[in-house]
């Protein structure tokens, strides 16, 4: 959500930022209508105090047998209290319009954010790893799995596409992948481990940008609960309308959980495979911080997503979102893109997003500074993964395959793996 006083005195600088993300000038619209909407508060306050005013006379002027100033107070009042719930049902009105045109609007970008339309305006960081050599020609890991009990088939029989069932030593894996990074972002990584709900209401989904505008991305229940399309939106809504102490930033939450996203606008993409399911697992790492360390939370968490790759010695690069791929509700994304070599290309395995105070602003989370200063300010969010565990399967399967089809466990998960140091295929 964005600032109306920002956008009251940078009207040109808060288009221009929209237009890197191809969002055409509202600034004009949204001041009329704020315009519109506080003259009708005015007006609603003068007429509240006018009643009150003109009431309290009436019963001085019955007092001094003024009967006919009397007459004209009380036909006054009836006037106003006639006319003022119009007035009051038209702000109402107004400001739900500005409020829906602001939440539907993007994050403004960050300064140093490359402007491009899409993933070919990225830009590349770094990268890390040397991609190994294959003396065999490796295969993707929809190819790998199967023998090695990954279940597509039984899957669509009753899910349907973009689901799979895991059988044996890979749902062991899988499960081992999941716990390494839980424990990696815990004890190495600082940050305190979580087991929130799955299922939220309209006010979360809503506080994290879900809503109202990306509803068909994610899955609704009959009784109105959304099914969380990650745990950014649990765990960035622990702080919903509370108002901290400046001592407790940062907050530092993960949590590893399912995940359910409808794919909607994906037809055709990535339908082989794990990289694009209806549900899958995550470790989210969030962090509520300072507006003045935001930034330096952002790097921090970032090398924190980067520490399982490197754990796992899977090559990895690291890019810099341009504006037209950002997130909506981001106003900086690095994303980490792992080296899959049955694919021969890097493909995205965590977006670690630092979202200002545009989440907070929907949350109304704030923070009570020093003493020094009075009142509150909003909190930075930032979310992460770390990292997704389908995709880090993945990877594991196509970077440690052999050539007899079997995949060797990374010396990373070995302690998870109950002595299995190699998946054997049949």
């Amino acid at each position: 959500m964005h600032d109306i006083k920002y956008i009251r005195e940078n009207p040109e600088e808060f288009d221009a930022a929209l237009a890197k993300r191809g969002v055409e000038a509202v600034a004009q619209n949204l001041l009329s209508l704020d315009e519109q909407s506080r003259a009708l508060k005015t007006e609603l306050q003068n007429g509240q105090a006018r009643r009150n005013e003109a009431s309290k006379a009436i019963g001085k002027a019955k007092g001094q047998g003024d009967e006919e100033s009397a007459q004209a107070l009380m036909a006054e009042v009836a006037e106003l209290k006639t006319k003022m719930p119009k007035v009051e049902e038209q702000e109402r009105e107004l400001a739900a319009r500005l409020q829906n045109i602001l939440a539907a609007l993007p994050n403004l970008p960050a300064d140093d954010v490359p402007t491009g339309a899409d993933e070919d305006d990225n830009v590349e960081i770094e990268r890390w790893g040397e991609p190994r050599t294959f003396d065999f020609d490796p295969k993707e890991h929809s190819d790998i799995g199967p023998a090695l009990g990954l279940d597509f088939e039984t899957a669509v029989e009753m899910s349907g596409a973009r689901f799979a069932f895991l059988r044996g030593q890979i749902a062991r894996l899988q499960r081992a992948v999941g716990q390494f990074m839980l424990d990696q972002q815990t004890t190495m990584n600082g940050f305190q481990e979580c087991a929130p709900p799955v299922l939220v209401r309209d006010q979360a989904m809503f506080g994290t940008g879900q809503l109202p505008k990306f509803s068909e991305d994610s899955f609704q229940t009959t009784e109105g609960h959304w099914l969380i399309p990650t745990a950014e939106v649990s765990l960035t809504n622990s702080v919903n309308g509370q108002i901290l102490d400046e001592a407790q930033l940062p907050i530092r939450l993960t949590a590893l959980t399912l995940c359910f996203r409808s794919e909607a606008g994906s037809a055709g993409k990535d339908t082989k495979g794990l990289i694009r399911q209806h549900q899958f697992e995550k470790v989210e790492m969030v962090a509520i911080a300072h507006p003045d360390n935001s930034d330096a939370e952002h790097l921090r968490m970032t090398e924190a997503a980067e520490s399982i790759l490197k754990a796992l010695a899977l090559p990895y690069r690291k890019v810099l979102l341009c504006t037209g791929d950002m997130g909506a509700t981001a106003r900086k994304t690095f994303d980490l893109e792992v080296w899959l070599p049955g694919q021969n290309t890097y493909r995205e395995i965590s977006s670690i997003s630092n979202c200002g105070d545009f989440q907070a602003r929907r949350m109304n989370a704030r923070f009570r500074p020093g003493s020094e200063e009075k009142g509150t300010k909003f909190v930075h969010t930032l979310n992460g993964s770390g990292l997704a565990v389908g995709r880090t399967l993945v990877a594991v399967l196509e970077n440690y395959q052999q050539a007899d089809g079997s995949v060797t466990i990374p010396p990373a998960l070995l302690p998870y793996m109950g002595g299995i140091d190699k998946l054997e295929p049949g």
